[in-house]
């Protein structure tokens, strides 16, 4: 059984492997640096937020989200990244955390949780499609250097 809740320190090297699985996926390369305070950021859970999916005892699955004001209504709630375990697709750990994710985001207030993913990720877009409405939007974006 799928049992979704925040993560706990001892989980932190788990935690990296899954988040370096995503990174992989999507074909980046990001600083140690980076997950570093990613970490402290979910640990703290003020601004950034994350939870974890377990089976069996195991982290199988991770989400990181956060919550920002909308211009035309009730703050909003940005599901950043979803990522489970190769193995265990398919047993509903992503899916039991977006339907975490939306309570959370329902018990403080946010008025919907949105997510992007790429056109070519066709696993998790069959998921998306069945809980979520694809609204047609397509996303652009400005790389800003880092200083």
């Amino acid at each position: 059984m799928i049992s979704i809740g925040k993560l706990v320190p001892s989980e932190r090297d788990d935690w990296e492997a899954l988040f370096r699985g995503y990174i992989d996926f999507y074909q980046r390369v990001e600083p140690s640096e980076m997950y570093d305070r990613a970490w402290r950021e979910f640990q703290a859970d003020t601004r950034l937020h994350a939870l974890g999916a377990r089976l069996d005892g195991r982290l199988v699955g991770i989400t990181h989200f956060l919550v920002h004001p909308s211009t035309s209504g009730p703050d909003v709630c940005y599901l950043q990244d979803l990522f489970t375990a190769p193995d265990v697709r398919g047993k509903g750990a992503a899916r039991a955390l977006i339907t975490a994710v939306s309570d959370w985001a329902r018990a403080r207030g946010c008025c919907r949780v949105y997510w992007n993913t790429h056109e070519s990720n066709s696993t998790a877009r069959r998921l998306y499609d069945k809980v979520a409405e694809n609204r047609g939007f397509l996303r652009y974006q400005i790389e800003l250097s880092r200083q």
